[in-house]
């Protein structure tokens, strides 16, 4: 087992404890850390004391409810999350992309499912490209009004970090590799996330108003650098370089 193993700590969080030992199971055959949750609040409390590679979170909990924890979560730190969601809940899983959710999985779900979801999801992770960093090339993208490292996985605006999801930065940096390329919102989902999605054209949408709020709260000409193409998508646009 190498040390990037040994050091793949994952979070599940659901009231059932029969979907914990079940996703426990799996996982530590994988040769994750597992940890678990039986509600939002002990969540949050091991979500933001410790520090995990991914969480799998489910939505539907008494007391505080996954979009509760997710949002509290996001105020913190940027952590891969895998929301577990029940057939039909398509308004609350929209809710759940909105408050900072990088992935979603319908309940009832195969096991081997989730370990898939969440090694693709961990392989595009902050975390995991950092790991990667000794043998990769360094890479900076400066810009008028932001920078982004992509060595150490980092945005900055005004010399401040901006704490964005995988997702999120993942989205901004291939629009800026293409400054003035226009990208069709099913392009998006197919390329940044990296196989088809569900199709929900929103999800794109919500991750692009995140992007552009947390930019906008140290910049606001960052965020407008991210121009919408009515009709069509989005492109990275930087009118004042060069």
């Amino acid at each position: 087992m190498t040390d990037t193993e040994q050091q793949t700590r994952v979070l599940i969080v659901d009231d059932e404890e029969r979907i914990r030992r079940l996703l426990r199971m799996y996982l530590e055959k994988e040769n994750y850390i597992v940890e678990d949750a039986e509600n939002g609040e002990a969540a949050l409390d091991m979500a933001i004391s410790t520090d995990y590679d991914l969480i799998v979170l489910d939505l539907m909990m008494p007391g505080i409810d996954g979009i509760q924890v997710c949002e509290e979560i996001r105020k913190h730190k940027a952590t891969p999350i895998i929301m577990l969601t029940a057939k039909g809940e398509e308004i609350n899983r929209v809710q759940g992309f909105e408050a900072g959710t990088d992935d979603y999985i319908v309940k009832p779900f195969s096991p081997r499912e989730v370990v898939l979801r969440v090694k693709a999801l961990l392989r595009r992770s902050s975390s995991t490209k950092f790991l990667q960093t000794e043998t990769k090339t360094k890479e900076i993208f400066e810009f008028s009004h932001l920078t982004i490292d992509d060595d150490a996985h980092r945005v900055t605006v005004q010399n401040k970090l901006i704490n964005l999801t995988p997702k999120e930065y993942e989205l901004l940096l291939y629009l800026a590799q293409a400054p003035d390329k226009v990208f069709a919102r099913e392009q998006l989902l197919k390329d940044v996330w990296n196989y088809e999605f569900f199709g929900d054209l929103r999800t794109v949408d919500t991750h692009i108003k995140r992007l552009r709020e947390k930019l906008s709260h140290i910049e606001p000409k960052a965020a407008d650098m991210i121009k919408t193409v009515w009709g069509v998508g989005y492109k990275f646009e930087d009118a004042e370089q060069g």
